[in-house]
């Protein structure tokens, strides 16, 4: 496991077609510049994953998407991963960075979850976000692996009950789901 993770990306458009061309944008030379600037807080940047995102937007009252990387990385303390996701966030325009700190379940610190579950599609999200109000008004969306249909939502550990409900509204397999502990930081 990695020390953290952070999800980014470059847009600052709000897309609301799921066929917009910029959804296909693989986002190498923004995955490059990520890294350089993780090495040079002197963290140790790990692999990335290309990202489709799925968030339900209160004020259109509709689904939004956004195409984004999760980065891992190691050597990294909570303050110094709190720094580079607001660096990212400035140079990139963001309203705010997500950080997920992976810390044991028992940390007093261990205020989230993040679940992943093989074998579920960006539509599927954005369909189950759309007909249940209860998850998308406390998840606000999630993502799925370009390569290889994970999905990836991260919650405050008080929902890992409606996490559980809505995975499988979403037809996943909770008995292949991966469930770490961490701490989840809207930097911005």
């Amino acid at each position: 496991m990695p020390d953290a993770e952070i999800f980014v990306t470059n847009n600052t458009a709000i897309i609301s077609d799921p066929h917009d061309p910029r959804l296909a944008d693989r986002l190498l030379g923004f995955a490059c510049e990520v890294r350089t600037i993780v090495r040079a807080s002197g963290a140790d940047p790990e692999k990335s994953s290309l990202l489709d995102g799925v968030f339900w937007s209160s004020d259109l009252q509709a689904a939004t998407y956004e195409r984004s990387r999760e980065f891992d990385v190691d050597d990294i303390d909570a303050a110094r991963l709190r720094l580079v996701a607001d660096g990212l966030r400035t140079r990139y325009r963001q309203e705010s960075v997500l950080t997920f700190e992976y810390l044991p379940s028992t940390s007093a610190r261990a205020d989230a979850i993040e679940v992943e579950v093989p074998g579920v599609s960006a539509q599927r999200l954005h369909d189950g976000l759309v007909a249940d109000p209860e998850a998308r008004d406390r998840l606000f969306g999630g993502s799925v692996t370009v390569r290889g249909g994970k999905l990836i939502l991260v919650a405050d550990r008080a929902d890992a009950t409606l996490v559980r409900a809505f995975v499988g509204t979403l037809g996943g397999d909770w008995s292949k789901a991966n469930v770490h502990y961490g701490d989840r930081e809207f930097v911005g």
